[in-house]
């Protein structure tokens, strides 16, 4: 199966204060499932993650009614107040559905960086792995300690770092991004999505730029613990989608992945993560 590990649809008048401006006119309006269907068909790609933008149990309501509706949605990841008092409540609600595969807080957007490192989660990671949902980490560099903090407290929760945390390639930095993610790395609960790269890269989001950050992933995660994403249509702010697929496969194919590989990086690690049928 031919998965896309993470993908966005949104109603503009849903996100009044809320990302992205009116000055992002690529993807300033309304993006839903009819839209990225033809694409999905020309490119082979059978299913999607559908993953939320909003801090709201509302988005991921919205989510899962398009999942309903829409087959090529096989999973979703929502949104719950992980430190809500009845958070385990909440999170046994939404899982009653089953296309709910995970919840995602929305880290790089809180004031406080060191936010997951709080034993006040305990109850709510319960929930999820009551419920078999995974953790998705939308992170960036600075909240890497803290997320592993995280994670050695809560060894048997599944979880995937979105957009390799967003490494500073459009300045060439590699450290301490390289470092913190190896320490991740060596935890085989986590997992990272090979994603959200291009609009990372500057005005000109060039393989040349990508290539040490997706050689510095597959290095540390191997074939076995990536997963290829489009994050469509933010991908629409720098390239896409089928340039960002190509680009992505060649990439992988010159640091050696073979059909297996390929197979596993573009959807069979997300149909496993995820648990999707």
């Amino acid at each position: 199966m031919f998965l896309d590990a993470h993908q966005h649809f949104w109603r503009i008048a849903d996100r009044k204060g809320h990302w992205p401006p009116a000055s992002l006119v690529a993807i300033h309006r309304d993006f839903m499932p009819h839209d990225l269907l033809p694409t999905l068909q020309r490119t082979g790609v059978e299913g999607t993650v559908l993953v939320q933008t909003l801090p709201s149990e509302a988005d991921t309501e919205f989510m899962l009614g398009l999942a309903d509706q829409h087959p090529q949605v096989r999973a979703v990841v929502g949104w719950v107040d992980l430190k809500a008092t009845d958070a385990p409540q909440r999170i046994e609600r939404l899982a009653q559905h089953p296309r709910l595969k995970g919840l995602r807080p929305m880290l790089q957007d809180l004031p406080d960086d060191a936010w997951i490192a709080d034993p006040a989660l305990d109850a709510a990671v319960d929930a999820m792995r009551a419920h078999r949902l995974r953790f998705d980490a939308l992170v960036l560099p600075r909240h890497l300690s803290a997320l592993a903090w995280f994670a050695r407290r809560h060894p048997e929760l599944p979880m995937v770092i979105d957009h390799a945390a967003k490494p500073f390639i459009a300045s060439g930095a590699l450290e301490p991004w390289l470092a913190e993610m190896g320490v991740l790395a060596d935890m085989p609960q986590v997992h990272c999505k090979l994603s959200g790269l291009l609009t990372e890269a500057g005005p000109v989001p060039t393989a040349q730029r990508l290539q040490p950050y997706v050689e510095a992933l597959y290095q540390l995660f191997g074939a076995e613990r990536l997963m290829w994403g489009s994050d469509w249509p933010v991908l629409r702010l720098a390239g896409h989608y089928e340039g960002w697929l190509a680009m992505a496969r060649r990439q992988c194919e010159a640091l050696g992945a073979d059909d297996a590989a390929m197979r596993a990086i573009f959807g069979g690690n997300a149909r496993r993560f995820y648990g999707i049928e």
